[in-house]
């Protein structure tokens, strides 16, 4: 592929999840930002789509798969590229790479990639060369990696709460002391927030049937008062 100078980038994304996004950098690229991809008529003038709400909104697949030409990097924890293709109409090729895109992981230096195909491998590289963002490569499964391990920690710290085992704040604080991690998983559950953490889970129990992922009531609990 040739390089690329001075990408037209079409960034579709809720302000919080925007502002997170900023801070990994855009080198001389143009980013133009929308809360909807309903808002635009065509996608023709530009040569990337970072698609950050595509878990809420997989309909945007079928808009995707009339551009083949134009790659798409689309928050996809909570489905798989494996389910995106058998449900949409790819037939002129497939153009989407998926990415860990929640909340609470988007600035993080290193970003989950999950791919279809090995041919999609040398666009990847080239558009993260661009982007000048680091990168790892991971199975394309329902939850990825860090989201998956996250998720599941959270769920237990939630059993133990509801438990009466120990209150949220010691949890959190013997987390981060006893593992290093940087945030207690209550803490994480707040930054990815709990709408998208039981969404998660209740995907890769779906997808698994894995008890392992059973949610607790407690955060079931909540989730709903979310609605």
């Amino acid at each position: 592929m040739p390089e690329i100078l001075n990408m037209d980038i079409l960034v579709i994304a809720d302000a919080a999840r925007y502002e997170d996004l900023q801070q990994k950098g855009w080198g001389a690229h143009q980013v133009h930002w929308k809360k909807q991809l309903d808002e635009l008529v065509s996608l023709q003038d530009y040569q990337l789509v970072i698609d950050l709400v595509f878990d809420d909104q997989p309909r945007h697949a079928a808009i995707y798969a009339k551009h083949p030409e134009i790659p798409v990097l689309a928050g996809m924890v909570k489905t798989s590229l494996a389910d995106i293709m058998v449900h949409n109409a790819f037939t002129q090729g497939f153009n989407i790479m998926g990415c860990n895109w929640l909340p609470g992981f988007i600035h993080l230096p290193v970003t989950e990639v999950s791919i279809m195909d090995e041919g999609q491998q040398p666009v990847l590289d080239h558009l993260m060369k661009e982007l000048g963002w680091q990168y790892e490569l991971v199975a394309d499964r329902v939850g990825m990696v860090t989201p998956r391990v996250i998720c599941m920690i959270i769920n237990e710290a939630y059993l133990t709460a509801q438990e009466g085992t120990a209150t949220r704040e010691d949890i959190d604080t013997s987390m981060r002391l006893g593992t290093n991690y940087p945030y207690g998983p209550f803490e994480w559950s707040r930054k990815i927030g709990v709408k998208n953490v039981y969404e998660v889970l209740k995907a890769i129990y779906t997808a698994t049937n894995d008890e392992r992922y059973t949610i607790a009531s407690s955060m079931e609990a909540e989730y709903n008062k979310l609605k």
